[in-house]
């Protein structure tokens, strides 16, 4: 086939006239990139995902795990300050979720490791308890405390572990009363450990849900914390709704927590007063009084004396002596007044003063 050459000034006819064909669609595609850069300027929420740190746990389950573990921690400081007979406060510090990898590295080395059995949930869960605390804890449990000692930072021995052991389960009976609205649990302990890095109950990338507490000793702080694999609680994750942690707190009063009331309120230590009688005087009478005066009143002797107890009017009773001291023989109690008889609340209208 023979090769066609154009000249100089066909070439440029042909151009012009592409050109001129091109110039529709030109002119319309400014239109329709000015629509597409009108939409691209719209505000959009951009949520930022990380891949490592996935959150499997929905914002509900969280928001009743925290409520639920609220609950559970001013149960266990009340249960953890009687055993060791001083006041620990237990503090919820939050719940959050991270890999299993990131909650073992940020524990310290050596630590107190628990690995538990939680039937029916699958797997292990894990409760660490930080040195910084432990030690203070046993100190008072076996009588001491009163001076602060050095912090220690090393394995437990055998008897110290058998000691913490009984606060770890302390700490899974209050946990069992907690969960019971969600899944009765049957806890117990599998082994204890003080290098966290040697025990791995699941994968390093695996999800968990990290419940933090602040444990206070006095002058003293310390964390316990409470590890549970999202694998194991994904069944009953519908379970952990509002329906579910509304009720606990809320269960009736058993023999057991009566008497353990009964038993702290008996120590309590409050002012008892007795009137003897009332008389005036006046202030130049006042003045003029001197060793050996009587004062003489209105009170008969045969007369109930008033007994406060703070200040409220609680017993009758007769004055007399004891083995040479002066003593009062309680004879009546007095029955608490209704509300009606005294609406302002200013205690019996009859009370005595001292």
């Amino acid at each position: 086939m023979d090769e066609e050459i154009l000249g100089e000034g066909e070439g440029e006819s042909l151009q012009n006239e592409a050109d001129s064909t091109e110039t529709p669609l030109q002119a319309a595609k400014p239109s329709v990139t000015s629509t597409s850069s009108r939409k691209l300027q719209l505000p959009e929420k951009v949520v930022t995902y990380d891949f490592k740190r996935p959150e499997r746990v929905g914002k509900e389950q969280m928001r009743a795990l925290q409520t639920l573990h609220e609950g559970f921690s001013r149960n266990f400081a009340a249960s953890l300050s009687g055993l060791i007979r001083s006041m620990v406060d237990v503090r919820l510090v939050g719940v959050d979720q991270m890999t299993y990898s990131e909650f073992v590295f940020g524990l310290e080395n050596p630590t107190c490791f628990n690995v538990l059995r939680a039937a029916p949930l699958e797997g292990n869960v894990i409760l660490d308890i930080n040195p910084s605390v432990i030690f203070p804890l046993l100190d008072r449990l076996l009588g001491g405390g009163k001076e602060k000692s050095p912090q220690l930072r090393r394995p437990l021995t055998e008897l110290e572990m058998r000691l913490v052991n009984k606060m770890t389960r302390l700490f899974l009976s209050e946990l069992h009363k907690a969960w019971e609205n969600v899944v009765k649990l049957t806890l117990s302990i599998e082994r204890v450990e003080s290098n966290p890095h040697l025990v791995s109950i699941v994968p390093p990338n695996e999800v968990v849900v990290l419940i933090s507490f602040e444990l206070s000793l006095g002058e003293l702080r310390g964390m316990m914390n409470l590890c549970i694999p999202y694998n194991s609680i994904e069944r009953i994750a519908g379970r952990l709704t509002a329906n579910t942690w509304q009720a606990y707190g809320k269960r009736a009063a058993t023999d057991f927590s009566r008497n353990q009331l009964s038993r702290r309120l008996a120590q309590s230590e409050m002012e008892l007063s007795v009137t003897l009688a009332e008389s005036t005087v006046t202030m130049s009478e006042l003045i003029g009084l001197k060793v050996g005066d009587i004062i003489t009143t209105d009170h008969d002797i045969g007369s109930p004396l008033e007994v406060m107890l703070g200040d409220q009017r609680k017993f009758e009773a007769q004055a007399g002596a004891l083995k040479g001291k002066k003593a009062i023989q309680i004879t009546q109690v007095v029955e608490p007044q209704s509300p009606v008889e005294d609406p302002l609340g200013h205690g019996t209208p009859d009370g005595g003063s001292t």
